[in-house]
């Protein structure tokens, strides 16, 4: 039979190849860091991970690893309410809620499982969930699972999420569903207006923060701090793989009796092991750091500020913003492709976003800044983009 099967996925992947939407891996030889090794390449800037506070190889965050390794073990080899649970997970847990300033939290192996887990535990047949068409493809998936009433409105659209809210105003519950950041264009959603048009109409109001956790808002608890509406954001999603150490790993933090729900019934945290004891213990260490200082937030906001207006200033066509993802719009997917290539061969990591990654002819190449990077390293970068322009004739 895979025979057949084998001459068809031939055939579909040549043709990705042929359009310059095939996506390959380059290998990193190094930890993740602002400079890495790149298989048969010398060592080269890296601009698109999301590392965005530098803390992936933190040296107190590698030793809490180890040391969590020594004293807790590799892994608990079970689910949480079997023996998967050690007094570890519940610190993490609490430090989760305490920083958020929720009242509890519960832990998943990534944030697309705890959007996965979210939607099918809370709501029925009898429910609605409208979702910003930009959402992240965890929240599309998750909602998927669910048997609610769908709804999508445009992106940060107010009369338009309004005029869903409307539609769905026979619903039993409704959930308001976006990403605090949309991680292909760096935009900020806009949590004021969603909670107002929340309060309204009688709906709950869900952020997944992944891309802001960390170092949005004074105390960079996100983006529901960064607009003051913290208290009035019901669910928050995330992960501990970007900001807040760069492993794995995600949570759901929410109102009591929802996470109370999500523990009986949710089923990426009832039939999947437990995050491994060391990145647990990484990233409480990760979330202490942010408490002691801002130092790394601080930075992080300068080097973004210094980024976006030198690339501006050189004429590139970037989504206006104040996140550190900064999209470079080109539109056309081989000549993004075409250009992180010629990047690579100047010492810059970058990687060219196409379809289905985002929407036919919105090809890009999305930048990330992090606290790691020094002001030479982004002035290098602005150079060898502009650089490389020329040499294509953009």
């Amino acid at each position: 039979m895979f025979g057949s099967m084998k001459e068809h996925l031939a055939g579909e992947l040549a043709g990705i190849r042929e359009s310059g939407l095939y996506k390959g891996e380059r290998v990193i030889t190094t930890p993740q860091r602002a400079r890495i090794g790149v298989l048969r390449h010398e060592p080269v800037l890296n601009m698109c991970a999301n590392n965005y506070l530098g803390l992936a190889d933190h040296p107190e965050v590698i030793d809490a690893a180890h040391e969590a390794l020594k004293r807790w073990g590799y892994g608990m080899a079970s689910v949480r309410f079997i023996c998967g649970t050690q007094q570890l997970h519940k610190q993490l847990e609490a430090k989760i809620s305490d920083f958020l300033g929720t009242e509890d939290t519960v832990l998943y192996t990534s944030c697309f499982d705890a959007n996965g887990g979210l939607f099918e535990t809370l709501l029925s047949a009898e429910d609605a969930v409208i979702s910003d068409e930009l959402n992240h493809a965890s929240i599309i998936d998750g909602i998927r699972l669910c048997k609610a009433r769908r709804f999508r409105y445009h992106n940060n659209d107010m009369a338009d999420l309004e005029a869903k809210l409307r539609e769905a105003a026979d619903a039993r519950f409704r959930i308001v569903a976006t990403d605090g950041v949309f991680s292909m264009d760096g935009i900020i959603a806009n949590l004021p207006g969603i909670c107002d048009l929340a309060d309204k109409h009688d709906a709950l109001v869900m952020v997944d923060d992944s891309h802001a956790v960390g170092f949005m808002g004074a105390a960079g608890r996100g983006t529901p701090e960064h607009h003051g509406v913290a208290d009035r954001v019901d669910i928050v999603t995330g992960t501990l793989g970007k900001a807040l150490g760069g492993a794995s790993g995600g949570y759901t933090s929410a109102r009591k009796e929802i996470i109370d729900i999500l523990r009986q019934r949710s089923r990426p945290y009832l039939f999947s092991n437990t995050v491994a004891p060391p990145i647990v213990a990484a990233s409480i260490t990760a979330i202490e750091l942010l408490a002691e200082s801002t130092e790394l937030r601080d930075r992080l906001e300068e080097n973004t500020r210094r980024f976006r207006q030198g690339m501006t200033q050189q004429g590139f066509d970037i989504v206006p913003g104040e996140h550190p993802i900064v999209p470079i719009m080109l539109g056309d997917a081989v000549l993004a492709s075409k250009m992180a290539d010629a990047l690579l061969q100047r010492g810059i990591y970058v990687v060219a976003f196409s379809y289905p990654v985002v929407p036919n002819g919105k090809a890009r190449i999305r930048c990330q800044v992090s606290a790691a990077h020094s002001h030479e390293d982004l002035d290098f970068a602005i150079e060898q983009f502009a650089a490389v322009r020329r040499e294509l004739g953009k």
